[in-house]
């Protein structure tokens, strides 16, 4: 079939892009720049999902009160800018109720399927929002609920999307419409074979974007948010930070990973199963540029970035008796699936094992990941040892696992410093340690200022 639109583009907006009504007349301007944006993907507005977070949590009537008239007037600071605002102002006003509805029912009753059918309203109203800003321009506009396509299973808080089953439902329920009007849909939100609301984890909107871009087979993914693009660190620590200009799938993957915030860490993966170009940029700054990933690098070069990821929790388990190594490690894996841990970094001797908590993407932290029901039975096979107040600093670049000279540069710049673990080699573009949090902005500028300066 020939479309009308052979090379469409899919436009995310992140929360600051449609914060207010000015941010989202801005976003709107470069949705219509370019006449092949025909999905766009929304955030919640800036601030309103914490909200939402909090009301989730159950709290008591003055503070609920509060929270739910802090979200309307931030919906009704975009509604009273807009020519007409009765219809769409009845329509949030609906969302607020079922959102006043809901937090009254988390004081009694809070759980992760409450939590997600709650927090997908901040999305929901923003999307709502912006169609109307859209339409102001007399642009032909229609919303449209991701929950339709965004099929997952039901790990409500961190949904696992169904991707065949996402291409099935894009290409029966978006891709017609694509045709007669540009699309403007929710990120963050899906929902499982019930048809009851799920959330792919915090920052999952770049997720859905690349996730519909997939299944559209789209030419290109634009993420708009508050920075011009991926710097070699984040240039509040380092001010000296220089935007990269292009970068490779693989090398911006690990970024994302190991904390840079630009990218949600599972973003890129469906864009480097069909081979999409991903953009990033600013929406209040556009003529800025931005980076540009794609599976090969323009010029690649040893040292690319350094990404920092905070408040990590380190685990250390060590054998209680001379078992063999290979059936320690298994039955303490075992264990550590059996909860549902998810593992990041991992080193390993004969009789112990140290790990990284991992729990980007969920709205809990480390601490709800270390339940009693685990520890009990951890310390039943293994002792265990619980660290915090550390940091991680990964240096991104290429073939680092196979320079001699790494190891010597990197090191140099960290004799000072306590490094608690080190993970090099399993990938051949990153090189991690752990240090305590305290001097890990002393050790990114240090290594910055020369390795990448």
């Amino acid at each position: 079939m020939t479309h009308t639109y052979p090379h469409i583009i899919v436009a995310k907006f992140g929360g600051t892009s449609v914060a207010d009504f000015d941010a989202m007349s801005r976003s709107a301007t470069l949705v219509l720049a370019d006449k092949n944006v025909r999905l766009v993907v929304l955030s919640a507005s800036a601030g309103v999902t914490n909200l939402l977070v909090e009301l989730a949590s159950g709290l008591e009537s003055p503070d609920r009160l509060d929270k739910i008239a802090t979200l309307r007037a931030l919906q009704y600071n975009i509604i009273s800018r807009l020519k007409q605002p009765d219809a769409i102002g009845q329509e949030i006003d609906r969302l607020l109720d079922n959102i006043s509805r809901l937090a009254e029912t988390a004081l009694d009753s809070r759980s992760a399927t409450l939590c997600d059918e709650l927090v997908s309203h901040g999305e929901l109203m923003s999307s709502l929002l912006f169609v109307e800003v859209l339409r102001e321009r007399e642009v032909e506009t229609q919303w449209f609920d991701a929950r339709k396509v965004i099929r997952t299973d039901d790990t409500f808080g961190c949904a696992v999307p169904a991707i065949d089953a996402i291409a099935e439902l894009a290409e029966k329920h978006l891709r017609p419409r694509l045709e007669q009007a540009l699309m403007v849909t929710q990120g963050f939100i899906g929902s499982d074979a019930t048809g009851q609301t799920t959330t792919l984890g915090r920052g999952g909107s770049d997720y859905t974007a690349s996730l519909l871009a997939e299944a559209l087979h789209a030419s290109r993914v634009d993420i708009w948010t508050d920075v011009a693009g991926i710097y070699t660190t984040d240039p509040r620590i380092v001010p000296q930070a220089k935007r990269i200009d292009n970068l490779s799938f693989s090398e911006a993957r690990e970024m994302a990973t190991f904390g840079a915030k630009v990218l949600h860490p599972a973003t890129l993966l469906p864009a480097m199963r069909k081979n999409i170009p991903v953009f990033v940029g600013a929406s209040n700054n556009a003529a800025a540029g931005g980076t540009l990933v794609r599976r090969d690098a323009l010029e690649p070069s040893r040292y690319r970035a350094l990404a920092v990821r905070r408040q990590q929790t380190l685990l250390t388990l060590s054998s209680l008796n001379a078992q063999p190594t290979h059936r320690f490690l298994a039955e303490t894996f075992a264990i550590l699936s059996r909860h549902e841990v998810a593992l990041d970094l991992v080193t390993t001797s004969e009789t112990s094992i140290a790990l990284i908590l991992n729990a980007t993407g969920s709205t809990s932290g480390e601490a709800d990941m270390l339940t009693s029901s685990l520890l009990t039975e951890l310390a039943s096979h293994c002792h265990v040892e619980i660290e915090t107040g550390l940091a991680l600093i990964s240096l991104i670049g290429n073939a680092l696992s196979q320079e001699a000279a790494v190891c010597k540069e990197v090191f140099a710049e960290l004799e000072t410093h306590a490094v608690r673990m080190i993970c090099h080699g399993a990938s051949d573009h990153s090189l991690c340690f752990l240090l305590p949090a305290g001097s890990a902005d002393s050790a990114v500028k240090a290594l910055h200022r020369s390795l990448l300066e």
